[in-house]
């Protein structure tokens, strides 16, 4: 019962634009400048205040509403910073997940071109970032869809990097430009010994 009024609030949630986007800065820790951003969404219950992505992610991948989330966060990002460069401010490259889901739509590189078109954002301003287990469920039709996406020029991150099963062959073939390595070897640092 839980599940289905969740559901059904998530639904509603994005007819109501009950989300929000919030900008998590990415500093060069050598020179302490800013970067870029990445693009976070957070959900503003009417009733239940801000609901982090742990608690809603998992059902919307599972219903497919993440396409619909996706889309948004997209959209509403690529504005935002696209306002951002035209106001002279320089906020680096913007950092948007992208579930699989979205990956596996047929029209997902035109829709892509369609939101940098539609928000005047460029594409070199832009990075993906896709998990690594996600990517590698289907290694070969994943390599051919990032291809297309960096032919755009949009840039190609995996996140999450070292959970999955990730195979270095694999890996070398990926047009990638960053790993962001999960934070379950780095967390402890520097008291374990074994992440040191």
């Amino acid at each position: 019962m839980r599940h289905i009024v969740l559901e059904n609030s998530l639904r509603e949630a994005l007819q109501k634009e009950e989300f929000e986007v919030y900008y998590q800065p990415q500093i060069d820790i050598r020179t302490k400048k800013l970067v870029g951003l990445e693009a976070l969404i957070r959900w503003q219950h009417p009733k239940l205040g801000l609901i982090t992505p742990e608690n809603f992610l998992p059902l919307a991948e599972e219903t497919g509403l993440i396409i619909q989330l996706d889309r948004w966060v997209m959209q509403t990002a690529m504005r935002q910073v696209k306002t951002w460069y035209d106001q002279g401010l320089r906020p680096g490259v913007l950092a948007l997940n992208v579930s699989v889901k979205q990956l596996q739509q047929e029209n997902f590189i035109d829709v892509l071109k369609s939101m940098l078109e539609q928000s005047g954002c460029r594409p070199e301003c832009i990075e993906l970032e896709l998990l690594e287990n996600q990517i590698m469920e289907d290694p070969e039709r994943s390599e051919k869809i990032l291809r297309k996406i960096r032919d755009l020029g949009i840039g190609i991150a995996i996140d999450d990097f070292g959970t999955g099963y990730s195979s270095l062959s694999y890996l070398k073939r990926f047009p990638v430009n960053k790993l962001k390595i999960d934070r379950s070897f780095i967390q402890n640092l520097p008291e374990d010994v074994h992440d040191m």
